[in-house]
């Protein structure tokens, strides 16, 4: 059974019926005990970083996300799931994250039609070296994502 968190954040019930098309149980929860015992488990997410990382902290799911809590589980964060997945973000202020992948991340907000520039958008993956992380994953893939690193 694979667990998705619910932490009122994410479109859960797509995430559940595509694991479940590929042959998947998936469960929406938020029981710890489900989490814990979960071979997998998923964080999606909707909405901003700051909003994300406080649904997570309320629900007190915050700490089955963390690789010590659960080491060899896999994690899959989905969305801005993922996103919180990093250090920090500056989407909307500065906002910390889980900090499981060391990084901070810039999300812009603004739009070229209001006469911002947007550091990010559709962006296109050019693989130069291959990576297990990365199998399967063709050249060029399209992603919205911008990571950088910056200091605290």
């Amino acid at each position: 059974m694979i667990a998705i968190i619910d932490y009122g954040m994410g479109n859960l019930r797509s995430v559940q019926k595509g694991f479940e098309k590929m042959g998947y149980t998936a469960e929406i929860t938020r029981a710890p005990h489900r989490i814990e015992t979960a071979p997998g488990v998923v964080l999606p997410g909707v909405g901003a970083f700051g909003a994300c990382m406080d649904g997570l902290h309320e629900c007190g799911s915050c700490r089955y996300c963390l690789p010590c809590s659960r080491p060899r589980t896999p994690l899959l964060g989905i969305c801005v799931g993922m996103q919180i997945l990093f250090s920090e973000s500056i989407e909307f202020g500065r906002v910390r994250g889980l900090d499981i992948l060391k990084a901070g991340l810039f999300v812009s907000t603004r739009r070229k039609s209001t006469g911002g520039n947007s550091p990010h958008g559709w962006n296109q993956l050019h693989i130069k070296r291959r990576a297990p992380h990365l199998e399967g994953v063709p050249d060029g893939v399209l992603y919205t994502l911008s990571i950088r690193s910056f200091s605290a």
